[in-house]
């Protein structure tokens, strides 16, 4: 049943319920909204639903205490969290200038939170309310900086964050669980020191043995803020521990007191999964802003039915924070929530996506996950699946058909990323097929990142015959359908291990196939991940042999205009790249050359005569940008501008 009230964000509206106390203050860098898409809405109506009395504190003043101040004392505790991005990556981007939107915050204004805004508000938090108030910092940014970590805005390695924001406990994952029996034991009056056994959670101690659980020792902050070698071995052990079934607490010194990490937790079991999204969201931005928040409308008619992620790509922050043991949510709650959204007066019979970290896992990679745990030191998939792989679609689908058939259902779209080495692993097709029949809405998102295999190694990505296995395929259930739908692939460039040559071996892929990408993703250094390791120490953690990185803004920009060389502002930069990389060839009238030569240059000369007859098209040219058959491109009359010419000249 859909909630009829927001949790209050004022003394007036708690006042309004009667309240004269309450419980926990629940502090978020989002604007308020109560959707369960919001991991601090999770987490608010999850401690009301153990019977707490929760207020919200959403986007304060962080210049001083005085709105951390303003609904009085919690009686138990204050949890604050970080947003659903981190805070340096919701203002900055990857060149480190000023985003102009802020999609989390009213009218997308900018500036709403304060950077590195969980040490920011645990800090106003403490000042408003003493040294006796218990204080659990979460979600994403805390979850991915609870170790010492390299921070690409300041260019240095940072001490775990509770050494910069002073609070109790840091929870890290998905944090229901832990936050539960913290809130618990905190009702009950148990010191907030005296918890240092719940897992999934992190606390500072004077003394190492305060680790319960098998303890592995990490290299010092001092040490990888001085040795990069010792970084990448500290990535590695970390990365290694997280695991709930086999992960051990990990143990990090730090001038002269000892970061102590839980293992993680169990995930949630699907049962305990429903029961939250079955929680009374308002599933609305709460009217208290006078302008709309726009991420609101990214998922105001999506569904979240997974958690977790085994594909284990280096760049991506999900292993780190929610794992990779995947759970999802039964079909009779997906269900459930599915018609909630058509009882909404906007919906318009879309429901917009059906997904989450990756939309086509349900289940565990293997059955010896579930008993043994993930395994070290390998993929699930990447660069080829494991033998042990289960790969089998048969539950999605039937979500998904059950979905089409709702009342006031018009059409289910997944667009969440998919894993496509993945389903082509299932021998089953129908998942497939069913994709491409019903749940497309004109194009495919997918993410083969490059085509050079040493780049996808360094990635965590299959091999990028795997994805051309996957075009052939997709076009040609496109073509029994009789569908005109594309693919549109995420590139990366810049990514360590990638050189300039690389990038000119993706560039003539995309040349050779007719595509010109519109936007490309430069890699982004964000906190905890593999890929960050790499390139901040210039070892593969995994295997501690050194990879190339690309660090130079302006080798950056190189990387970048290869893989959009029919840009003209850019034409220099490809020029200068393709000099670089010895691939002139590549500048001339034939085919395969990237750009022709201008007056003027060294490369200019005498153009070729032009073959006899129509120059071949690319093969397989179905990706986003190419315009269909008889669309009315330049040279070509579409049919109905003919047929209204003549007859308007029959008129006269």
């Amino acid at each position: 049943m859909r909630g009829t009230e927001f949790l209050p964000v004022s003394r007036e509206e708690m006042l309004a319920r009667d309240w004269y106390y309450y419980d926990f203050l629940v502090v978020t860098a989002d604007a308020y909204i109560d959707h369960p898409s919001f991991g601090t809405t999770l987490i608010a109506r999850l401690l009301e639903a153990e019977g707490y009395r929760v207020a919200v504190l959403a986007q304060p003043d962080w210049h001083d205490c005085a709105a951390f101040a303003a609904m009085g004392k919690p009686r138990f505790g204050v949890f604050i969290g970080g947003g659903n991005l981190d805070s340096m990556v919701a203002h900055y981007t990857v060149a480190k200038r000023r985003r102009e939107k802020d999609l989390y915050s009213p009218a997308g204004k900018i500036g709403l939170r304060p950077d590195r805004a969980t040490i920011v508000y645990a800090n106003r938090a403490r000042e408003a309310f003493g040294s006796g108030m218990p204080i659990v910092i979460g979600g994403l940014e805390a979850s991915l900086r609870r170790f010492a970590h390299y921070d690409y805005w300041d260019d240095k390695v940072r001490r775990p964050i509770l050494f910069d924001a002073p609070a109790d406990l840091l929870v890290y994952g998905m944090g229901e669980t832990a936050t539960k029996e913290i809130a618990r034991r905190l009702s009950k009056k148990v010191p907030v020191g005296d918890i240092t056994d719940v897992r999934g959670t992190a606390f500072i101690a004077s003394d190492p043995a305060k680790c319960i659980y098998r303890p592995v020792t990490a290299p010092s902050y001092e040490s990888v803020r001085e040795d990069k070698k010792a970084y990448a071995e500290a990535t590695k052990l970390q990365y290694d521990e997280n695991d709930p079934i086999r992960g051990c607490g990990v143990v990090q010194p730090c001038e002269g007191r000892y970061l102590i990490a839980n293992p993680p937790q169990r995930p949630l079991p699907r049962e305990e999964l429903d029961r939250l999204y079955d929680l009374p969201f308002v599933r609305e931005v709460h009217p208290m802003y006078k302008e709309p928040v726009p991420a609101i409308e990214e998922v105001r008619f999506s569904i979240a039915h997974n958690r977790g992620c085994f594909g284990g790509c280096n760049f991506c922050a999900l292993t780190f924070h929610q794992g990779r043991m995947v759970t999802s949510r039964s079909i009779e709650s997906v269900v459930r929530e599915a018609e909630i959204l058509t009882e909404d007066p906007q919906f318009k019979g879309y429901i917009h996506d059906v997904g989450g970290p990756t939309a086509n896992f349900r289940h565990a990679s293997c059955a010896g996950q579930k008993k043994h745990g993930c395994c070290k030191n390998r993929s699930c998939l990447a660069p080829e699946p494991c033998k042990n792989l289960d790969a089998d679609h048969s539950e999605y689908t039937e979500l998904l058909q059950r979905l089409r058939k709702l009342p006031k259902v018009k059409k289910v779209f997944v667009r969440s990323g998919i894993r496509y080495d993945y389903m082509l692993q299932d021998k089953n097709q129908d998942f497939f097929r069913e994709l491409v029949q019903y749940h497309i809405s004109g194009q495919l998102k997918v993410a083969p990142e490059h085509c050079v295999a040493s780049v996808l190694d360094y990635m965590g990505k299959p091999h990028f015959g795997v994805f051309e296995k996957f075009w052939r395929r997709y076009q040609k259930l496109n073509e029994a359908d009789h569908k005109e739908q594309y693919l549109v692939p995420y590139l990366m460039s810049s990514h360590p291990g990638c050189t300039l040559a690389d990038t000119v071996h993706l560039a003539e892929f995309l040349h050779r196939t007719g595509h010109q990408p519109e936007q490309v993703q430069d890699f982004y250094p964000t906190p905890g991940t593999i890929s960050t390791c790499m390139y901040y120490t210039g070892i593969d953690p995994r295997d501690m042999t050194p990879v190339y990185v690309t660090r130079s803004p302006h080798e950056k920009a190189l990387q970048r205009a290869l893989l959009q060389w029919g840009r003209r502002e850019l034409r220099p930069l490809v020029i200068e790249a393709l000099e670089k990389a010895e691939r002139t060839d590549l500048i001339g009238y034939e085919e395969k050359c990237l750009i022709r030569p201008q007056k003027g240059e060294k490369y200019f000369g005498k153009k070729p005569e032009e073959p006899a007859g129509k120059p071949e098209r690319p093969k397989g040219g179905n990706f986003r940008h190419k315009r269909p058959e008889n669309s009315g491109q330049k040279g070509k009359m579409p049919q109905r501008k003919k047929d209204a010419f003549a007859k308007k000249r029959r008129g006269r």
